[in-house]
């Protein structure tokens, strides 16, 4: 009877370094967001400190431009309302694989469609149609300006990257050209000092307020916020949320299991365009009230920005959003109470996103070399 074989003892598992710990959390989404911040706001303080001015004085400042009043509230939050429509958008088509850079053409677009159906509606309109009429025309106009783009990926398989982008310079364009033309929707000229731009909407086509009348904020703010809601839910719960995530996945295998990648692709793209056409129109539909030549103010390439901080989650496009909407009103007075120019805020802001993208590279690296 031979002796029993002893049993093999597994070996203990050598102790984590500090380091070995340290390390996740460093790489934690909300760690990498908090140093990216931090750095940030360094070298804003230099910008301030290079202006000549304290920085308490920029402080003091930067915090009134951003809550000192109802109507600056107000405003941040009509700002924030339409980054986020932008970013909510890019967020369901870079869940069907897409990045949709077209924000700003698809605005245009939305902004052109919204006063041209405003302009057109009687001035005894009254806001239960006027209101919707406006902001559907605006939808369904930046829906069909990303679907440009979505059938030329799906009938020649051009970068949805490139198309965007170029039909970003087109509806500019044809904004300009629109606000320029008595015969399409500059208002009468009057005299030498009439600005090139169309002619207000009437009252039944305007966004109402929230916020009573010493607050700016509209109705966009709720629709952002339902819009927000509505896509997350519907991207995390639905059929079409997991079919959208499996074309963003592998369209090959998508399309070997039976799904229409054609046809999420095309609509992804188009969701993405009609929620930036929504905030196109609603600038329209805001004081002033009428589209001007520049009337976009970039929101499309901020909305992008917010997109892409956000990393698919709609909590982090809300509260980028917020953060952004915040910030951008909050330079506007920076520049006009303490003498620092509000370029630095959009400084801060491109700093920000180059430190969050920084990051994510070095940890994706670290994360495939380990």
């Amino acid at each position: 009877m031979s002796p029993p074989t002893p049993a093999l003892s597994t070996p203990a598992p050598a102790p984590r370094t500090a380091a070995a710990r340290i390390a996740p959390a460093l790489r934690h989404p909300v760690t990498v967001g908090v140093l990216a911040v931090v750095l940030a706001g360094a070298v804003g303080l230099g910008l301030v400190e290079g202006a000549g001015t304290a920085p308490a004085v920029a402080w003091d400042a930067l915090v009134e431009g951003m809550f000192g009043s109802p109507y600056a509230v107000g405003s941040s939050l009509n700002s924030a309302a339409v980054l986020a429509l932008i970013a909510t958008g890019f967020t369901v088509a870079h869940r069907a694989g897409l990045v949709n850079v077209g924000g700003e053409g698809q605005l245009c677009a939305g902004g052109l469609a919204a006063a041209a159906v405003g302009t057109a509606l009687p001035s005894g309109v009254p806001a239960a149609l006027g209101v919707p009429l406006v902001l559907v025309a605006g939808a369904l106009a930046g829906g069909a300006w990303a679907g440009i783009a979505g059938l030329l990926r799906a009938k020649r398989g051009t970068s949805e990257v490139i198309t965007t982008l170029l039909l970003n310079f087109v509806g500019v364009g044809l904004v300009s050209v629109a606000v320029h033309e008595e015969a399409l929707l500059r208002q009468p000229v009057t005299s030498s000092e009439t600005l090139p731009q169309s002619a207000p909407l009437p009252e039944g086509a305007r966004l109402p307020l929230i916020g009573g009348i010493e607050s700016p904020a509209t109705a966009i703010v709720v629709i952002a916020a339902v819009a927000a809601l509505v896509t997350g839910l519907v991207l995390r719960h639905t059929a079409i949320g997991l079919r959208l995530r499996s074309v963003g996945h592998s369209p090959a295998a998508s399309a070997r299991l039976g799904l229409p990648v054609t046809r999420l692709e095309t609509g992804g793209l188009a969701v993405a365009g009609a929620a930036a056409g929504l905030a196109g129109a609603s600038l329209v539909a805001i004081a002033p009230y009428m589209l001007a030549e520049h009337f976009s103010s970039g929101y499309g390439f901020s909305g992008l920005v917010v997109g892409l901080l956000a990393r698919g989650s709609l909590t982090a496009v809300a509260a980028v959003s917020l953060l952004f909407g915040f910030l951008t009103n909050g330079g506007i007075n920076l520049q006009l109470a303490a003498g620092v120019p509000a370029s630095s805020v959009q400084i801060v802001q491109s700093l920000l996103v180059l430190f969050v993208a920084a990051a994510m590279f070095g940890t994706t690296r670290n994360g495939r070399a380990s």
